[in-house]
């Protein structure tokens, strides 16, 4: 049976609080961090926090951070580079004698899967690579707890999303669910283990992944089955898992478990928990679906696979940074510094 760790934590006591999960895991060997960049900017929920990286390093064994990795990957959208300042993970990797590593600068190799993938072969006909560092090795997932337009949430599973790909991962967006499933084959096969502390002190509601409304819940979820982890976090947001396909399709193929009811809760009883949340799309998502499977999807070529592409990589940018964080982001980021979750970020400096 798939078991699923679920804390509440408080500012006071998150660090201790993941350092405990960590050690209920067998981690050991050669292992990688990937963090969660979902906007080079900071928003709360938004990617992984300082907290909740410490919390886990914290909880490792010392000699495992001597060989330990902590990577990110750059897209159309985000720089990692600029990224890791803006959530200050910077000064936690410090504080271990640890340094961040760009995916986007490392070593890709051609990679042929043994397992029959559903959606990749299409979409990259010609092969697809991966970071050559990540083979035979274990892997930690950081994700948060938090809608998103595309896959209705997000969290473990599509964290690999940001790792196994390069930066033409935008085309798996018309087939996303199927992708996340055949990421979930690809880790089977390149990874020893995989590992996935979720941070649901402060979560994201609507717009997902950027353009969120953040609410402060409390809880961090730990687990080794990122099917299981998502599951648990579907609903506890008020989702049911079987009616999102990337769960579905995990839990038909024996990549995980998607029924709640097989999955052991170790820790909180969450029977009567259920955020509302709803997962909504923001203008850039809406368009990107419009083109890619939607009526225009006849005109998908000449906009994401000619020098076009910069017009809707311009616009991305335009609405994220320059209207909606500046004009509603900053008030809600205003809000959550008031509180003490808040004040914890900025104490990171």
């Amino acid at each position: 049976m798939a078991r699923v760790h679920v804390k509440k934590t408080s500012p006071q006591t998150v660090i201790d609080d993941y350092a405990r999960l960590t050690k209920e895991f067998r981690i050991e060997g050669s292992t990688i961090v990937k963090l969660n960049l979902s906007w080079t900017k900071y928003f709360p929920s938004c990617s992984t926090e300082p907290w909740q990286l410490e919390g886990v390093l914290h909880g490792l064994d010392k000699n495992l951070l001597k060989t330990l990795s902590v990577v990110e990957n750059r897209t159309v959208v985000t720089d990692p580079e600029r990224g890791m300042k803006a959530n200050r993970w910077g000064p936690v990797l410090n504080k271990f004698g640890l340094s961040f590593t760009n995916l986007a600068e490392v070593k890709w190799i051609e990679y042929k899967p043994r397992g029959q993938l559903l959606a990749l072969p299409d979409i990259f006909p010609q092969g697809f690579s991966i970071p050559e560092m990540f083979f035979g090795k274990s892997i930690i997932h950081l994700p948060t707890q938090k809608t998103h337009g595309h896959t209705v949430i997000t969290g473990a599973v599509k964290n690999a999303f940001g790792g196994l790909l390069r930066e033409r991962r935008h085309h798996c967006h018309a087939r996303i669910h199927e992708v996340l499933v055949d990421l979930l084959i690809l880790q089977k096969e390149i990874h020893t283990n995989v590992f996935c502390f979720m941070d649901g002190t402060v979560c994201g509601d609507g717009a997902g992944p950027r353009t969120m409304r953040p609410h402060i819940k409390n809880y961090i979820l730990a687990s080794d089955d990122p099917v299981a982890i998502d599951t648990v976090s579907a609903m506890m947001m008020g989702f049911e898992p079987g009616t999102i396909p990337f769960i579905r399709l995990a839990h038909e193929r024996g990549l995980g478990c998607g029924d709640f009811s097989q999955i052991e809760i170790v820790g909180e009883d969450i029977g009567g928990i259920d955020y509302h949340f709803s997962a909504g799309r923001s203008p850039v998502i809406f368009f990107d679906q419009f083109f890619r499977r939607g009526m225009g999807r006849m005109l998908e070529p000449l906009i994401f696979r000619t020098p076009l592409f910069f017009l809707p990589i311009f616009a991305s940018e335009v609405y994220h940074d320059y209207l909606w964080y500046p004009l509603v982001g900053k008030r809600l980021i205003g809000e959550f510094m008031k509180t003490e979750w808040g004040k914890l970020f900025s104490s990171y400096g």
